[in-house]
């Protein structure tokens, strides 16, 4: 496999025009997925209950959605946690009551729901709505931040079109990854947030390989037009960006399949964000260095102001 791979001859680049087509399309759906239907945040962002109740046999989630719903709880997202008998109930802040109080009340709630036996109390967490906001705010200035800093890096690492490039595909797959979240109406909550940060360093490094090659050949071929030094680039990477990411999915697809429900967000927004990190690796960043119209003289050593002088016998 690796051999056939790294023996390919694709013209990357002269895909543009489907490239644009497909990010832009993307992009379009992500954006106004987040402004029409906005995230569906978790009790990590909004502020609640969540409450683990164990059950002797299957539970019955509509009946005990039923009868939250009778006794004013008609807020209350239910699912099933792991396995068809343990369920986990999303309740929103109730003023006046303590987290004793109301998992006391829905204990005796979902009393008449267990066909058999008793309904054993798990574990009862509560946020405030002031943590919630605060930890929803900092998880944005931690998203920013990491883009910054990687700006600095590429910017001194390589070259600033290099710079531009990179954040514009990590901002690219951020967008269509929370896009689709939002778009499902898949729950985002603090494990979900850190899902984005390690897609960032994901998508960077994968982008990182493929930009140090390009700067290596636009130093070493001496000929060639700066789309064909790309193509070359690439399609000498393309056997470690194949096997990186296909191992890398291998694992997430495990985590996903029978990870279990608490880390169902995290694989999911890691799927998606490896996925489009290593499209974006491959056409959206060197596309973006490309269109800003890189040459071999922007990446030549600066020489220093007398050095010819120094030079001279």
């Amino acid at each position: 496999m690796r051999n056939v791979i790294s023996d390919t001859d694709i013209d990357f680049m002269g895909r543009s025009r489907l490239a644009v087509i497909v990010s832009g399309a993307l992009l379009a759906v992500a954006l106004l997925a987040i402004l029409v239907r906005g995230l569906n945040f978790g009790i990590d962002f909004t502020g609640g209950y969540t409450i683990e109740v164990g059950y002797e046999q299957a539970a019955d989630l509509d009946a005990i959605r039923e009868v939250l719903s009778i006794d004013e709880f008609a807020d209350a997202q239910v699912q099933t946690f792991g396995t068809s008998t343990d369920v986990l109930i999303r309740l929103a802040p109730r003023e006046g009551l303590e987290g004793a109080q109301v998992s006391d009340e829905v204990l005796k709630i979902l009393g008449p729901t267990a066909a058999s036996g008793e309904v054993e109390m798990r574990r009862v967490e509560f946020v405030g709505p002031q943590v919630g906001e605060q930890l929803r705010e900092k998880g944005g200035l931690a998203l920013l931040s990491a883009l910054f800093g990687i700006v600095i890096y590429i910017w001194f690492r390589f070259e600033k079109k290099f710079s531009v490039g990179s954040v514009l595909a990590l901002v690219h797959d951020v967008t269509i990854t929370v896009g689709i979240f939002a778009l499902l109406q898949i729950e985002f909550d603090l494990t979900v947030l850190a899902a984005l940060l390690a897609v960032i360093g994901y998508s960077l490094n994968d982008t990182i390989v493929v930009f140090d090659r390009i700067r290596e050949n636009f130093l070493t071929m001496r000929s060639g037009t700066p789309a064909e030094v790309m193509n070359r680039s690439i399609n000498q990477t393309l056997t470690r960006t194949v096997i990186t990411s296909g191992t890398t999915l291998l694992v997430l697809f495990s985590l996903f399949f029978f990870g279990g429900e608490i880390i169902k967000g995290f694989s999911t927004a890691l799927l998606i964000g490896v996925f489009v990190g290593t499209y974006s690796s491959i056409f959206v960043a060197s596309l973006i260095v490309l269109r800003m119209g890189i040459t071999r003289e922007d990446l030549m050593p600066v020489e220093k102001e007398g050095a010819e002088l120094d030079a001279t016998p």
